[in-house]
């Protein structure tokens, strides 16, 4: 990038970027116009721009003693000048001197003062990327990477727009899952349409959240993507698990009856995983949650699940009450029309007998099994064949071995967790953040960006322990500042040494006015004059640049921590600060704090689970459960290249709830059960609620897939993780609990009532009558 060619060349875009207009009614805005300006009024541009004319007029006088040294190279007029962040791919001779260099980056600063200059400054940076856009077709051998303040917020919700299209493909696939789930050959007790109104419920739930965001000033993100998979994994669970109690109720009784039995049979649970959600993403929502978007996300989820649980309540049962009137009188699941008897179908066409088929009480034997969804699919699949293959003596082994290699994998993965502070996580794929991330990462990763360092209070800069604090704090960073620069040139003076405050100030205005390696910097000291004529430096700053490897990322969080800590504990009262580490706050904040607010409310629910559940048990079980499925999720997460950053973290803690809606029912269902023994207890919890899970996971499974084909780097996040949840959850509901518990406690051995004489029950006389009308009375006493 240094030869004569790419030389004349960025000098020529950077002539073009400066000359953009931004037109306004009656003035065209320029750069010059809205840079920030330097001491002597003109606008700051970077060094390197100066390095290049430099070498452009070497070149052109034929001068060959003009030499780039790296990081640092000295000007014609001798000002240092610091290009480490500048100068990309760097390979150097002897002595630091340049040999070439494979990039270079351009800085433009602008003002931010009132909102005309926002406005106009807004204008011009979408200008700006679209003047390197022509101009890289121009040029189409040298790559250029447009970014801009507004890039990442641009790209970010440009997630939510590439995902349009996938999401009504995503829409259709649950729909249609969720009809055939709830459908069967008998066109009476069909719910197909119970099916669809429990995604209406849903969906209703979803925009009412939305609606009080959006009319309570709330701001939309692409998180808001996760929002609707949240709800189908709980509110999709609640409605089969309604349908399942529905199919175990019995038809002679009133619709009302088996309402009632079935409010009673599956709300309690709904009630508690609801008010688990609320209390999670409450504590998420809360101001304990300092990451605005994970707020928001939390905040969404909140509202929406608990007008999901209102919705089911008297929207959905209401739906199941209509069904089961319709039920009652014979009618069509979905068309409604009065289904004819058997007989009365003899001279109809095959494919219109197939539309009516239908089980009618009165042709139900005695030998034949009263409840007919048994010929539901589902219900069939679990209750003839999966059940008894699960529980088998020679499949249990099988199923060890595979939980022992699940574990193993998921450990090895648990070992390797990284952090992800990477800002392509979180944008769509094809973006200018990604592109120009990458070549910042490839070409500029030497060294950190420059860092400000900003003394905010009038400290006494002319004595020397305060001189030396400030140089102890700036240790170990390659240093280009007015401060160290000028400490140096009054050593060299002999006058630094109890120089007096007033001495010390006159000099400092006198070496900015006359010194020229001074005269750059002069903005970088604030004066206030008093009403005696005396001047005090209220405050400064200096700039530092750190040296990093090429895995930067990691270095640049420790240093700002280092940093951070200093500002607290030092002397001198500091601020640090540089664009990156607005993003670097928001990954090591993404970690702690939804971690830290998901402890709390795993403790919260344990506790408050502790008072509500009939046996300490199914808190035991439920703890382990989800102990084994987070750990799983995490290790596989890692094996599939997703790191811990705020996408997959809120992910996690959705997983906790994910797992305890699922097992929760099954595990109460298998530790309350009495007599019988293990296996058949793990039979019947399978019978009672594994339907309900099976048809809530196939409709979330088919309603995640089309996320896998979105280009955004945030929507795989979503998809990998939430895929991962649901199969290591399914692969504990369906495989490694109904095992574990057949040889596990608790107990199932019947326990023989001791004998207690208080519970005699009494018999007064029973009065029996011969044939000879002789009338015979015993008294029979009976225990």
């Amino acid at each position: 990038m240094l030869d004569q060619h790419h030389t004349d060349l960025i000098l020529k875009l950077h002539a073009a970027v400066t000359k953009i207009q931004v037109p306004r009614p009656g003035f065209n805005y320029t750069f010059a116009h809205i840079c920030i300006l330097n001491n002597d009024k003109t606008c700051i541009v970077d060094d390197i721009v100066h390095v290049l004319e430099e070498l452009k007029n070497a070149r052109a006088t034929n001068r060959t003693n003009f030499a780039i040294t790296y990081p640092i190279t000295h000007l014609k007029d001798g000002r240092a000048v610091y290009n480490g962040h500048q100068l990309g791919g760097v390979t150097v001779h002897s002595k630091d001197r340049v040999k070439s260099a494979e990039a270079i980056q351009l800085t433009y600063y602008l003002q931010s003062i009132n909102s005309l200059n926002d406005m106009v400054a807004e204008r011009w940076e979408s200008s700006f990327c679209d003047t390197v856009r022509l101009f890289q077709k121009s040029n189409s051998k040298v790559k250029m990477y447009p970014y801009t303040s507004s890039s990442l917020r641009e790209d970010f919700q440009k997630t939510s727009r590439v995902s349009e299209r996938y999401l009504v493909t995503s829409l259709i696939l649950v729909v249609t899952m969720a009809i055939l789930c709830c459908s069967m050959q008998d066109c009476v007790r069909s719910k197909p349409w119970l099916g669809l109104l429990g995604l209406v419920t849903i969906s209703l739930a979803t925009l009412t959240a939305a609606g009080i965001i959006n009319l309570t000033g709330g701001k939309y993100n692409s998180t808001f993507l996760g929002v609707p998979f949240v709800m189908l994994g709980h509110g999709l669970y609640g409605t089969f698990e309604m349908l399942s109690s529905w199919r175990k109720t019995r038809e002679d009784q009133h619709v009302k009856e088996r309402t009632a039995a079935v409010y009673a049979d599956s709300m309690l649970s709904f009630s508690l995983t609801t008010a688990m959600y609320l209390v999670t993403f409450g504590i998420g929502a809360s101001p304990f949650t300092n990451i605005e978007a994970a707020r928001i996300f939390c905040c969404n989820s909140c509202i929406a699940i608990f007008f999901n649980y209102l919705y089911v309540l008297s929207f959905y049962g209401s739906s199941l009450v209509f069904t089961g009137y319709i039920e009652n009188n014979y009618q069509h699941s979905i068309f409604c029309r009065k289904v004819p008897k058997p007989e009365a179908l003899q001279e109809k066409p095959a494919w219109y007998r197939f539309l009516l088929t239908a089980r009618f009480s009165e042709d139900t034997t005695e030998g034949e099994e009263a409840n007919t969804y048994e010929s539901h699919l589902l219900v069939c699949f679990l209750k003839r064949y999966y059940c008894d293959w699960i529980t088998n003596t020679y499949v249990k082994p099988f199923v060890v071995l595979f939980y022992l290699i699940y574990i193993s994998f998921a450990l090895m993965g648990y070992l390797q967790v990284s952090e992800g502070s990477d800002l392509s996580n979180i944008v769509a794929t094809a973006t200018q953040t990604i592109e120009y991330t990458t070549a910042q990462q490839k070409y500029f990763s030497n060294y950190s960006p420059v860092i400000g360092f900003y003394i905010y209070e009038s400290i006494e800069y002319w004595n020397t322990s305060v001189q030396e604090d400030v140089l102890e704090y700036t240790k170990g960073f390659v240093r280009i500042s007015w401060f160290e620069s000028y400490l140096n040139y009054l050593r060299k003076l002999n006058v630094s040494t109890g120089l007096p405050k007033k001495n010390f100030t006159d000099m400092l205005r006198n070496s900015f006015l006359k010194a020229p390696q001074f005269s750059h910097f002069q903005e970088d000291i604030i004066f206030s004059k008093k009403y005696n004529d005396e001047v005090d430096v209220v405050a400064s700053r200096m700039f530092l640049v750190a040296k990093t490897m090429e895995t930067n990322r990691e270095e640049l969080y420790d240093l700002l921590e280092t940093l951070r800590r200093l500002s607290v504990t030092s002397k001198v009262k500091f601020i640090v600060f540089n664009p990156s580490f607005v993003y670097m706050d928001r990954y090591a904040s993404s970690l702690g704090a939804p971690l830290h607010n998901s402890c709390i409310s795993a403790l919260f629910l344990l506790f408050f689970s502790a008072f509500l559940v009939a046996d300490s048990l199914i808190n035991v079980w439920i703890t382990l459960t989800v102990v084994s499925v987070e750990f799983g999720v995490i290790g596989f997460m890692t094996l599939w290249k997703v790191e811990l950053d705020c996408i997959s973290v809120l992910c996690l803690i959705y997983g906790i709830n994910y797992t305890i809606d699922n097992c929760a029912p099954l595990l109460s269902t298998f530790v309350l059960g009495k007599d019988f023994t293990r296996t058949k207890w793990v039979k019947n919890a399978l019978e009672v609620h594994g339907v309900a899970i099976l048809q809530s996971y196939l409709c979330y499974i088919v309603g995640l897939i089309p996320l896998a084909a979105v280009p955004s780097n945030l929507t795989c996040t979503l998809f990998r993780c939430l895929f991962l949840i649901a199969f290591v959850t399914f692969f504990h509901c369906f495989a490694i609990l109904p095992v574990i518990l057949t040889f596990l406690p608790p107990s199932k051995k019947k326990r023989k009532e001791k004998k207690n004489p208080e519970n005699r029950e009494e018999i007064e006389c029973v009065e029996m009558v011969d044939i000879d009308s002789t009338r015979v009375v015993d008294q029979i006493t009976t225990v």
